[in-house]
């Protein structure tokens, strides 16, 4: 534990990949091979499920440092981290045992999820008063959740490969997949070459950068394809050895929750890998990304829910065909062959993404103008020739997102933010008005935001709420209505579950409308109007 510590401390003070990536390949070649698999499992969100609720460790930890609980509630919206707050109140007053292992600390945790609170308490009571403070922080965190170190997946399989030296297209292979830290040793993860692995694996994801220059940039019109960019779940469809597999982007597989793709099973050739979006379909109509939602981590779905949110595969690459590895080919080459394979399969449930037709430039600026009409968030663009690479790259793959939906709201609670804004109010809630039954104006809210303004901004607004509060609940605070923001989204749909019967999509802060009086803001039923049918 104390050598996964020192790592953790190491990545969280430094921005620079290359230290970062020389640390994580440092560690992977001192720790025992249980501990590199259990952080291969953490650095890739498989952390064992949480034990104890938030609520309880508050308690024990006010407790353990002798203090009211309201008390350490203060303290902890003011640090703004709860690990960090419990390993700064909490003293180590217990001599330290024996050193323990992160495999050890884990499997504790697996155990513990089963026990009586009593148990549980008496258990991180102890450990607490053990532990010194960085390593109280680092065990409490793999209590609470995961680490904001900045360490993707990408960077891990870096410097797994120069521990290792097994090529990191390899390695990707090898760590995408359903294993489970508790039952895999090191060697059957990373180093043995398996037969048979292979049938299940997904291709590394190819992704596009955000389009940086005017169209005319991109050179000749007749080297690109363009098509729309589907708001539904990037996923490869994998049929080998007569068995199908479905993997998202986060590298996850989720066949067992797309259970309609077994039914059309025995339409898709073997060898055969699509690239493609998830997408809702209901009615012949592509649904929105809130009604995907009901689909989105459920374990068991039942009949009932398959009925009322059908599942498509909007296919718009093909990685693989009859078991050869198509990504070297042009994708002009890809696309031939992936309408070739969508008509052979012949079934509603896989379907292909239409190229937009385009002479000039200037006509595919007419086409993202109505992109929302077609139920996506813009425009692709794919050179012709391109192959199928990894990972983000630059050059070949453009997305062209639509401007962000935006609405004039009113600031009505706050809570402070975290890490360094943690003595700041900085998360806030925000309204529109709408006429009520007595008919008169009242403000209801309708999203959250905590992003897009600047530091001066920030603290300028944070002076505004705390001059401005009316009542207090726990951490929040109810502001007087006198701000105007204009908040930005992706996209907005109905929802039963929202107050005001509107779900919004990324929803972030654009501007401070300072220009604006709060009688200005939008209503509900503009927002309303937004939605399209």
């Amino acid at each position: 534990m104390k050598a996964f510590a020192a790592l953790i401390k190491q990545l969280d003070t430094t921005n620079k990949t290359t230290v970062k990536v020389r640390a994580l390949a440092e560690y992977f070649r001192s720790a025992s091979d249980t501990d590199k698999v259990w952080t291969i499992a953490l650095l890739s969100h498989r952390r064992p499920s949480r034990p104890v609720n938030t609520t309880l460790l508050r308690a024990y930890a006010a407790e353990l440092a002798q203090i009211d609980l309201w008390l350490f509630e203060d303290s902890y919206h003011i640090v703004g981290d709860l690990a960090e707050t419990i390993a700064l109140v909490v003293p180590q007053t217990a001599e330290k045992e024996k050193e323990r292992s992160l495999t050890d600390y884990l499997n504790d945790m697996i155990w513990l999820k089963k026990e009586e609170d009593s148990v549980k308490k008496e258990y991180l009571q102890r450990e607490w008063s053990i532990l010194p403070y960085y390593e109280r922080f680092v065990f409490t965190k793999l209590l609470t959740g995961g680490f904001r170190i900045g360490v993707s997946q990408k960077l891990m399989t870096r410097s797994l490969s120069m521990a290792t030296e097994i090529e990191e297209d390899i390695l990707a292979y090898k760590l995408m997949g359903n294993w489970k830290p508790q039952s895999i040793s090191f060697q059957e993860l990373v180093l043995d070459e398996r037969s048979g692995d292979q049938d299940s694996k997904p291709y590394p994801f190819y992704l596009a950068y955000a389009l940086e220059d005017e169209l005319p940039a991109l050179g000749t019109v007749d080297d690109w394809y363009a098509e729309h960019k589907w708001d539904g779940i990037r996923a490869q469809l994998i049929k080998r050895n007569g068995a199908i597999f479905i993997w998202t982007r986060g590298e996850e597989l989720v066949t067992d929750r797309y259970p309609e793709f077994d039914r059309i099973s025995t339409n898709i050739p073997d060898g055969t890998v699509f690239d493609g979006e998830l997408l809702p379909m209901i009615d012949g109509k592509i649904g929105t990304f809130n009604d995907l939602q009901k689909r989105i981590g459920r374990r068991t779905v039942s009949k009932a829910l398959l009925e009322k949110v059908p599942v498509i595969l909007r296919a718009y690459d093909l990685l693989e065909c009859e078991g050869d590895d198509l990504r070297a080919d042009a994708f002009m080459e890809r696309r031939i062959k992936l309408e070739a394979v969508v008509q052979r399969v012949d079934n509603p449930l896989i379907d292909i993404s239409p190229l937009v037709e385009f002479e000039e430039w200037e006509d595919l600026e007419k086409v993202r103008a109505k992109a929302r009409d077609m139920k996506s968030e813009g425009l692709m663009l794919k050179r012709k020739d391109a192959p199928y690479r990894i990972g983000r790259k630059k050059g070949d793959w453009w997305k062209w997102k639509l401007d962000p939906m935006c609405i004039d709201a009113v600031l009505t609670y706050a809570m402070r933010g975290h890490g360094r804004r943690s003595n700041l109010f900085t998360d806030y809630t925000f309204a529109l008005w709408r006429e009520n039954e007595s008919g008169e104006r009242e403000l209801v809210t309708f999203a959250k935001a905590y992003s897009g303004l600047t530091d001066k901004e920030f603290r300028a607004v944070d002076k505004f709420i705390k001059s401005n509060t009316i009542e207090r609940f726990g951490p929040v605070r109810s502001v007087v209505p006198e701000l105007v923001f204009e908040i930005g989204f992706e996209a907005i749909a109905p929802s039963s579950r929202h107050k005001s019967g509107i779900a919004t999509r990324f929803p972030r802060i654009l501007r401070w409308r300072q220009d604006k009086k709060i009688e200005e803001a939008n209503t509900l039923d503009d927002l309303k109007a937004m939605i399209i049918e």
